[in-house]
């Protein structure tokens, strides 16, 4: 007898986690379900299609073989001598990822970009002569390959004399300015949650401590985003003593660890004025969100292909194996989460050969186990059907903009999905309960084969 996994692509998950949540019933006419709110923004819709992007974290730390610089790094031991975004993007784009995320300005405050700000960047490196922008090549090689560009900025700056003082305000919005308008649209902008402790603070070399929860004035960068990037999705990876509640920035919230899964329920529905989901401490309570939560922050995952965040030559032999990568590509974006997975760009300034390979098992793993959809276009029925253009049909026909839907104040259904030849299965879906009418946009059914062998092995 063989045995078959059975894989239900996210669209199942998006459309009992979204559908089912965000719409209700009309009583007057027969037409589509009224939102029940909390509804996303359509900047967040688009950010979760999207399901699997990169972050890369390359910066000061790369030549300095450390997790967090001090901020008295000298500029000049920024040198990668074969960079090349193209690579990247490339690499990427074959894997069927969506985007970037880049380090702009890590801990250290060094910076990717000249920016005219500070001498703490790349145009007082040996890199590209002094005449070198990062984030500029990036953003060229993401359009070359049609990925987008995302930015992640430290609010911590361990380089900077104002740093923990006013003054610093004026110059970190003045960085995100530049960062905002050089470089085309950007989908996500990522601030990291470490603030303040000790650093070199231009020569102070001392402890600084901010107030977390007031001192970056968030209500002012985050119009900013607004201002500059409408469509990009803001965010923030708060730490347990820097919750501000009613957030109203906040797009994304960090799921709550970096080990790469979501949880069994994830909830995209947030108690945003009362629990951050985000907090460790507070994982097994809040971090999978609320079905009653009074705002919508979708939940991000973001994890390292290799043991560290930044490049270690010492972790070249501790890639992942594809067992573990799919483990973490199921238990994220097949639990209502999005995918960050992070690369160490190397010190050459590539993606590490060994990181690469494990990516392309990874993709090829994806690739077959979403080969074969098993149930588009079958004969299904349903309990109830709410009218003409919410057919049973319509959950089997692969278009994400039409819909089952039952009549209005109908939870508890059925559909039943006939499958046109002999199989080991036969396909049922009970809705027991739900909040409003479940209106369900797609089920896709897939038969996955085990790890293909070529792909087994380990790094």
């Amino acid at each position: 007898m063989i045995l078959y996994q059975l894989i239900c692509r996210k669209t199942v998950i998006i459309a009992l986690g979204l559908w089912m949540m965000a719409l209700g019933c009309q009583q007057e006419t027969v037409g589509p379900p009224a939102p029940v709110y909390p509804i996303p923004s359509q900047r967040q819709l688009d950010w979760q299609t999207l399901e699997f992007y990169a972050f890369i974290h390359f910066n000061m730390n790369t030549f300095t073989d450390k997790e967090w610089g001090t901020g008295g790094e000298d500029p000049s031991q920024f040198n990668p001598t074969k960079l090349d975004c193209r690579q990247w993007a490339k690499t990427f784009k074959d894997a069927g990822m969506k985007g970037i995320i880049i380090t702009a300005k890590h801990h250290d405050g060094f910076c990717l970009w000249p920016s005219k700000y500070t001498e703490h960047s790349v145009k007082n490196s040996p890199w590209r002569n002094g005449e070198g922008d990062l984030i500029r090549e990036l953003a060229d090689a993401c359009k070359e390959f049609g990925l987008k560009l995302g930015i992640y900025y430290s609010p911590w700056d361990r380089n900077h004399t104002d740093y923990g003082k006013p003054e610093y305000l004026d110059y970190m919005r003045n960085q995100l300015t530049e960062l905002l308008t050089n470089y085309g649209d950007l989908f996500e902008v990522w601030f990291d949650g470490a603030n303040g402790g000790t650093g070199y603070y231009g020569g102070a070399n001392e402890d600084r401590r901010v107030d977390k929860k007031g001192y970056y004035q968030w209500s002012a960068v985050h119009a900013l985003v607004r201002k500059l990037q409408p469509d990009a999705v803001i965010f923030r990876e708060l730490q347990p003593d820097a919750v501000i509640f009613g957030d109203a920035g906040l797009d994304v919230r960090w799921v709550g660890n970096e080990k790469g899964f979501a949880y069994p329920t994830t909830w995209s529905n947030l108690m945003r004025d009362s629990v951050y989901a985000g907090m460790p401490e507070y994982s097994k309570q809040y971090s999978a969100g609320q079905e009653d939560g009074s705002h919508w922050v979708p939940a991000e995952v973001d994890v390292s292909i290799r043991p560290g965040w930044y490049y270690h030559p010492e972790q070249d032999d501790k890639v992942k194996s594809l067992q573990k990568l799919m483990d973490i590509y199921y238990e994220s974006i097949g639990r209502n989460g999005s995918l960050l997975l992070n690369f160490p760009v190397d010190d050459r300034g590539l993606v590490h050969e060994n990181d690469v390979r494990q990516l392309n098992k990874m993709a090829k793993q994806i690739r077959l186990d979403f080969a074969e959809e098993l149930v588009k276009g079958s004969p299904v029925s349903a309990t109830n059907v709410r009218g003409k253009g919410f057919e049973a049909a319509l959950a089997v026909d692969g278009n994400p903009d039409t819909y089952w839907a039952t009549e209005d104040e109908i939870a508890a259904s059925s559909l039943t999905i006939e499958l046109s030849e002999p199989t080991t299965l036969a396909i049922r879906l009970n809705i027991l309960d739900a909040k409003a009418c479940p209106a369900i946009s797609n089920i896709e059914v897939y038969r996955a084969p085990p790890l293909h062998e070529e792909a087994a092995g380990h790094s």
